[in-house]
């Protein structure tokens, strides 16, 4: 009688632990390590699409999500100097057209959400990953107190600077974007009533806001109960020196990129306390993410800008796909590693690269429209896309 398959995961983020609920909700024994001593996303809000919603159901987390995350009633388009719309549209119709709704969550909400799912008895803390291999019909992961782990598949969910991509494929430095970003919350009070030419757009506190200007884009939403609005300020730089992905900043360092922006917006800057800023990377698409019975998943294998807002949802539907052709294969894995990446390589190849095309039209003066999303939202990675490769 063949044993059950055990598959170790390494990287307690969102890829990862979709992947840990996903394999375990179909009985493979999953154990995810994570290098930080504790748990706890840092960060601030995360979009969920329709698309990354409708995994989030299929693992039955999605009536907590729906409980602790909030459902924006419209998006608008606004300019950068007078507040005049570009674009508008409703959001509380997504759930009809794509199949699901679109929810915005505070990023440490949303990784909580799935350690309950999964439960920490299975993830195992303080275990940093030096190094892994693929041996005969084994997989061994090695940690940084010397200790190892021995697998039927190994998957590197260790984010932009993967300790298992280094091993699969070399190292190689990830591409400075040219782009920042502001990161902060203010309370939803501070958000004003009316904003454009001679107060003419009335906004609400349940609104999903964009900015478009010079050198950037502002991206505002409500997170949690609709208290607290999130703000990411993308700005272009040419440089990026300092050696961490976010440093401490503060209000009034943003409020001095954006100087000359609208008197609204820099008016909900000034009610900023806590402010970090980071250097935003991608790679460029590779085609392979597996050697022997190794594979990536998120970050690891596609990392991608923010400006489509799929970063969270790619790594989500990644860990879904490759529980799902795990289970269909598990008389050989590699099989399954190979359909994995077949079905999931193609359209986050295609995100990473809209992603880039999207800030490139920020960029433009005036600033283009966004790039359609529908194909995106429209999409269920619970469901098969393509023929699986036969044994």
């Amino acid at each position: 009688m063949q044993r059950p398959l055990r598959v170790i995961i390494i990287g307690a983020g969102m890829g990862g632990l979709s992947a840990a609920c996903a394999l375990r909700q179909r009985g493979i024994e999953a154990e995810v390590y994570e290098r930080a001593p504790s748990l706890g996303e840092v960060g601030a809000g995360v979009q969920l699409g329709p698309n990354g919603v409708k995994v989030m159901s299929a693992l039955g987390l999605e009536k907590v999500l729906l409980e602790r995350g909030f459902e924006p009633n419209r998006t608008l388009t606004l300019n950068w100097d007078d507040a005049s719309v570009r674009q508008s549209g409703s959001m509380r119709e997504y759930a009809a057209r794509f199949g699901s709704s679109y929810i915005t969550i505070h990023r440490a909400d949303l990784h909580r959400i799935f350690v309950e799912g999964l439960g920490n008895a299975r993830v195992h803390l303080g275990r940093s990953c030096t190094g892994v291999e693929t041996i005969d019909r084994t997989s061994i992961a090695r940690f940084s107190d010397g200790s190892e782990v021995e697998a039927d598949i190994i998957v590197g969910a260790d984010g932009i600077r993967s300790t298992i991509r280094r091993d699969l494929f070399g190292e190689t430095a990830p591409r400075f974007t040219n782009s920042i970003a502001w990161r902060c919350m203010i309370d939803i009070r501070h958000v004003p009533d009316r904003v454009g030419p001679g107060g003419s757009v009335c906004l609400t506190s349940g609104d999903h806001v964009s900015w478009y200007g010079p050198n950037g884009q502002v991206i505002c939403y409500p997170i949690g109960d609709g208290s607290v609005l999130n703000i990411f300020a993308g700005h272009s730089s040419e440089s990026w020196v300092d050696e961490s992905w976010s440093i401490p900043s503060s209000g009034q360092e943003l409020l001095a990129a954006y100087k000359g922006w609208n008197g609204a917006l820099l008016g909900m800057f000034e009610h900023v306390e806590h402010c970090f800023k980071w250097g935003i990377f991608d790679r460029n698409p590779i085609r392979e993410w597996t050697r022997g019975r190794i594979t990536l998943l998120g970050d690891a294998a596609h990392p991608t800008m923010p400006n489509l807002a799929q970063g969270a949802n790619m790594a989500i539907e990644d860990g879904y796909v490759l529980a799902r052709s795990v289970a269909e294969h598990p008389a050989d894995p590699e099989l399954a590693l190979r359909n994995y990446v077949a079905e999931r390589q193609p359209r986050t190849a295609r995100v990473t690269l809209q992603s880039r095309a999207n800030f490139e039209n920020t960029m433009k003066i005036p600033p283009a429209p966004p790039l359609d999303r529908n194909w995106i939202f429209e999409f269920d990675a619970t469901r098969p896309t393509s023929a699986p490769e036969s044994p």
